[in-house]
């Protein structure tokens, strides 16, 4: 349910803003418009401040780092909450709903048909959860026999989380400026 509530997520919000953008100029004589390039800066400055911030509240001490409350209480849920966090999680978290408007307002500003346009869109949203999807995969293949390394992956996750989100927060936001720069100086 998590990863088919990620998947409708992603996907959703993707096409939302192609629906938004694909009518409002997104493409102008081969390149994206100005606003794509503005789109783009906010997004990647929102980003790199959110990296700062995830830094200066990392905890002093790894082994001591707890899951937040919510992924804790996860293995308690039922599906329809799970579905429903999954859905929150991938449409509405900062990091997510942001790479993925700026993604469908890229791929949208492409110049491409309807088609290609949501086939781009099923593509990122595929890109976007291997960390949905893999551990889903170890399970269906492993089965009971998975529950120790998934423990082990959750385990090392929490320890590392403030630093695995700061240096993703930091790269993705230095790319999507990096575009942005590039879309209103060409």
């Amino acid at each position: 349910m998590f990863a088919a509530g990620w998947l409708v997520g992603l996907a959703g919000l993707g096409a939302i803003t192609l629906a938004i953008t694909g009518g409002a100029g997104a493409s102008e004589n081969g390149k994206p418009a100005d606003w794509v390039g503005v789109l783009k800066l906010v997004i990647g400055l929102l980003l790199v401040l959110l990296a700062l911030q995830q830094w200066r509240h990392r905890p002093t001490d790894t082994s001591q780092a707890e899951l937040p409350k919510w992924m804790a209480a996860i293995d308690h849920f039922n599906a329809v909450k799970i579905l429903g966090l999954s859905l929150v999680l991938s449409a509405a978290n900062a990091k997510n709903a942001g790479l993925t408007i700026a993604a469908a307002a890229a791929i949208s500003s492409a110049g491409v048909s309807t088609d290609k346009q949501v086939a781009g869109l099923a593509i990122f949203a595929l890109i976007g959860s291997p960390g949905t999807l893999i551990p889903l995969a170890v399970f269906l293949i492993a089965g009971e026999r998975a529950k120790n390394t998934l423990s082990s992956w959750k385990t090392w996750a929490a320890q590392h989380n403030a630093a695995i989100m700061t240096v993703l927060f930091t790269v993705l936001g230095m790319k999507l400026l990096g575009d942005g720069i590039d879309i209103l100086i060409s």
